[in-house]
């Protein structure tokens, strides 16, 4: 989808139980609360037939200990996820105790094992003696039962083979919970979704209240091969230092890279003040002036204008209805890569009016802005730039204000476009790794058009509004200021590459571009 959030949903199967009871009577079991069975296998039977049916209720409404019963039956079963269990008396009650048999049929197998119960009197009838050896004779007071995949091997490890999650008695964890903090959750999903499809990659665990693992009770498959670990795109030195970026500033800061050439996304970044959710990637804001890469194609591909074409760059003008105004500035008539380097909004709202009414949409398309992939682990968004309803709001989404709305995710899209010169598909798993789907590809614009735009996106780091990045290699991009709100707010906005690596930071309610440049600043330095 390309509005709104998709969740990543994992299958892990719906639980179904089906009770089956080998006896010579078939016996019904009492309610919760009713009385008890009057004689002693009838007893037994009862609490067989309610176990192999699944029902943890009336299991334990017929134990000594209801409440204590139902509990640990109930873990028992949410952690094996049975297709069925099978719960037998395979032979009279002698005195007080009578021997049983369970099987289990989890996944393609079935875990046989044999056990005991006892009764107790209860009045004129008789009740079984709750024990958690019921379920399983190693099974204690505390403990349960659980489904894992095998333990002590790497999960997932970064693009240069180091482990990010390991596999634990509970899962995957990650080896260091500050490394790339967004993408663990999901990462940790996905390793558990791979590993549940290896065959004999899984046993029965026994576990203790955290969750610690005790004991292997059973293994499935044939070898219980350790889950091979998946190889991600995560780069630990630029995920450091795109961390340590966002978190030079004290407003919301985000920041994404992307490696062009293979669409490997590299580091995800937000500070403590963006909050937890991973708006980098999937939430959507006003772009402000990097829109103008957008204005600025169209410009080119519907033969508007070039970048030698002189336009005047008035410090304010009235464009059709709209008041448009520079932030104190202005430059009298000036080639358009000019007006670009120093972000004329003058200009660019006058050539937005100009455009034909498709062509942002459609540069903003061929850019990437509006594509759409399923990336296993992550949600992403990339925007959305809808035809403008009328003149007027061309003249705002030519700026990047009025409807048009991206995510740092879909600017770092756009500018990795630039760069390669092809449509990038991003990835985060690289070699036998879940793949990316692409639910709504695009067609990046033409040679001619991409040709000059790297040099205006060049020049406003030479001499334009971004030119605090001069000492930071050869680093190609656009500032933005968007205004939200009432207006009397405005995020700060950079997005560029330099060489394979493209690039988006967001810092919202900065009041201008300087934050996000000086922060992509930081992040260059510790990516050098």
């Amino acid at each position: 989808m390309t509005r709104g959030r998709k969740r990543a949903v994992l299958a892990v199967g719906i639980v179904v139980f089906v009770g089956i009871v080998v006896a010579a009577v078939v016996v019904l079991w009492p309610k919760a609360g009713s009385a008890a069975q009057t004689d002693p296998n009838a007893a037994a039977d009862a609490y067989l037939t309610a176990f192999g049916a699944g029902d943890a209720k009336a299991t334990g409404a017929l134990t000594d200990a209801p409440a204590a019963a139902t509990a640990q039956l109930t873990s028992v079963w949410q952690g094996l996820h049975p297709k069925s269990v099978q719960a037998v008396r395979v032979s009279e009650v002698q005195g007080t105790t009578a021997p049983i048999r369970i099987v289990w049929e989890l996944g393609d197998h079935e875990w046989t094992y044999d056990s005991k119960l006892s009764l107790v009197k209860n009045g004129d009838g008789w009740l079984v003696h709750w024990a958690p050896a019921l379920i399983h004779p190693k099974l204690k007071t505390g403990q349960t039962l659980r489904m894992r995949t095998q333990t002590g091997t790497d999960a997932v490890l970064d693009r240069d083979g180091k482990a990010l999650l390991t596999w634990t008695a509970n899962g995957p964890k990650a080896v260091d919970s500050s490394v790339a903090p967004l993408l663990l959750d999901g990462m940790a999903r996905v390793a558990e979704d791979q590993g549940t499809k290896q065959a004999g990659a899984w046993h029965v665990a026994l576990v203790d209240k955290l969750g610690k693992e005790l004991a292997t009770l059973y293994k499935g498959g044939d070898s219980g091969d350790p889950v091979p670990a998946l190889h991600s795109t995560l780069d630990r030195g630029l995920q450091k230092a795109a961390q340590d970026a966002v978190d030079s500033v004290g407003k919301p800061a985000e920041l994404i890279a992307i490696v062009p050439s293979t669409g490997d996304i590299v580091a995800v970044a937000q500070n403590k003040a963006a909050g937890k959710d991973a708006k980098v990637l999937h939430g959507l804001y006003p772009p402000g002036s990097t829109f103008k890469i957008v204005t600025s194609t169209a410009a080119f591909g519907s033969g508007e204008a070039t970048a030698s074409t002189v336009r005047p760059c008035p410090g304010e003008a009235t464009v059709g209805t709209r008041h448009i105004r520079n932030e104190g500035f202005e430059l009298g008539d000036v080639p358009l890569h000019e007006a670009f380097a120093h972000s004329c909004n003058t200009t660019f709202a006058a050539l937005a009016k100009d455009l034909p009414t498709d062509a942002l949409p459609d540069a903003a398309s061929s850019l990437g802005l509006g594509a759409d992939f399923a990336v296993p682990g992550i949600t992403t968004v990339t925007g959305a730039v809808p035809p403008a309803g009328s003149s007027d709001e061309q003249v705002e989404d030519g700026i990047g204000q009025g409807k048009v709305v991206v995510s740092p995710f879909g600017m770092a899209l756009v500018c990795a476009t630039v760069q390669s010169g092809k449509a990038v598909t991003p990835r985060l798993w690289t070699g036998g790794g879940p793949k990316t789907a692409v639910q709504q590809d695009y067609q990046p614009p033409s040679a001619s058009v991409l040709g000059p735009l790297r040099p205006m996106m060049r020049e406003v780091v030479t001499g334009g509004t971004a030119k605090g990045l001069r000492g930071s290699g050869t680093v190609f991009g656009k500032t933005g200021t968007a205004q939200f709100g009432d207006g009397s707010h405005s995020h700060g906005w950079f997005a560029g590459y330099r060489g394979d690596l493209a690039f988006a930071v967001l810092v919202t309610d900065a009041g201008s571009s300087s934050v996000a440049v000086s922060v992509t600043g930081e992040f260059l330095s510790g990516a050098d």
